[in-house]
């Protein structure tokens, strides 16, 4: 309001404390105003229609580890932003909290990984890019470096042997950095790359390609680059072109980038609720749009079978609780149930999509946990999530 006093700098949002609470409820949902980012266009062609069929959910009653409670207590309790589901493609449930609107974008963080391994996906079925290949016959300037030796599945899959800590309650681990190179923080490092790419040639292995499961967000970036190359494109534009138009959404999206203009492919993608609830669509129909093939149903078969040791990689490596028999990392997806399916994309700070599909169910939740990583909201997120699936599926919602 014209006049009014300046806010004290206690109050103010920066670069330096977005991802922080309580400035991250504003943060998460005002991007583009605080990092740079590309455009994510949706084109001109007609959004694709989610009809209408809602029902009150919110006194859902479930059962989370000794606890019983409401789906309503469960968003309040995940720090929900905005909460959709999706049953048989009507929209069931639509929530917005904190001032989050139909048309706002929130970042997805590594929901992120999810929308650009399935580009990764589309240049397969299209014989542009070979999983199998090897990283530095795609991308000559890493020759030499850690990623000599390793090919396109281990990015996706999360099995090469880089060195890279991801813990992000230490402020010294490697992903401050990484989050300083992409601008994502104020650069307090002068000695860092000028960009992503550069970055990538620094790191090192501390193990072998093709190993166990360990979850590194920047082997996600590598992947962008991957791509861009196969596809001949900046990642935006690859992006708006191979999956935001064709699979009909609403809005544009944006994607952070660096100063150098390389998308942060790992967890800068923002975009709207609805959109992020046509994405999780996609999965659900094996990649159809109506009468379109958008992604290979090849690629989703292969995401939910996983590779033939992907369970066992999975298990001796970094899985979190939770998950059950059978369940492992591919293709940026993870899949907690491969028979049902039962599979989510997931990101810091309670960013999801889950796909549930016995029930023909999707929920697409955006949120601001105070915190990166809390097992305890994510096991309660996961109740709810089936708990509504079930309802669906059995009649009782």
């Amino acid at each position: 309001m014209r006049g009014s006093p300046p806010l004290p700098p206690d109050r103010l949002v920066t670069l330096a404390n977005w991802q922080d609470p309580p400035f991250s409820r504003w943060g998460f949902q005002h991007v583009r105003d605080l990092i740079p980012t590309a455009r994510i266009r949706r084109g001109d062609g007609p959004a694709r229609r989610l009809p209408r069929a809602e029902r009150d959910l919110s006194g859902l009653r479930f059962r989370a580890g000794r606890r019983e409670l409401s789906i309503d207590s469960m968003l309040r309790e995940t720090w929900t932003d905005g909460f959709l589901v999706l049953h048989r493609g009507r929209v069931v449930m639509e929530r917005y909290v904190n001032d989050l609107a139909p048309d706002t974008l929130h970042i997805l963080m590594s929901v992120s990984k999810s929308i650009v391994s399935t580009v990764a996906g589309i240049l397969v079925g299209r014989e542009q890019l070979d999983p199998s290949a090897a990283v530095t016959s795609v991308l000559p300037e890493l020759a030499g470096t850690s990623f000599e030796g390793a090919i396109v599945q281990h990015l996706l899959d999360m099995r090469s042997g880089t060195r890279f800590d991801e813990d992000y309650a230490n402020p010294e681990a490697d992903v401050r950095a990484f989050e300083q190179v992409y601008l994502m923080r104020p650069r307090t490092d002068p000695n860092l790359p000028a960009d992503a790419c550069a970055y990538f040639a620094t790191l090192g292995n501390d193990g072998e390609h093709g190993g166990p499961f360990r979850y590194r967000s920047v082997l996600t970036d590598v992947l962008g680059w991957v791509i861009e190359r196969a596809g001949g494109a900046r990642l935006a534009e690859l992006l708006s072109r191979e999956l935001w138009q064709p699979m009909g959404a609403e809005f544009d999206a944006d994607i952070t980038v660096d100063a150098h203009g390389n998308a942060m492919a790992d967890g800068g993608v923002c975009a709207t609720l609805r959109d992020l609830g046509r994405f999780g669509l996609l999965f659900l129909q094996r990649g159809r749009r109506g009468r379109r093939q958008v992604v290979p149903p090849t690629w989703i078969a292969d995401t939910l079978r996983g590779a033939p040791d992907g369970a066992k990689a999975f298990e001796e490596g970094e899985g979190f609780e939770g998950f059950g028999p059978g369940a492992h990392y591919r293709n940026a997806w993870w899949v907690r149930d491969p028979g049902a399916p039962f599979f989510n994309a997931s990101g810091i700070n309670g960013q999801a999509v889950f796909v549930h599909g016995p029930s023909g169910t999707v929920v697409a939740k955006l949120s601001s946990y105070p915190v990166a990583t809390d097992a305890r909201l994510r096991a309660l997120t996961v109740a709810g999530v089936l708990a509504i699936a079930e309802a669906l599926a059995a009649g009782r919602a």
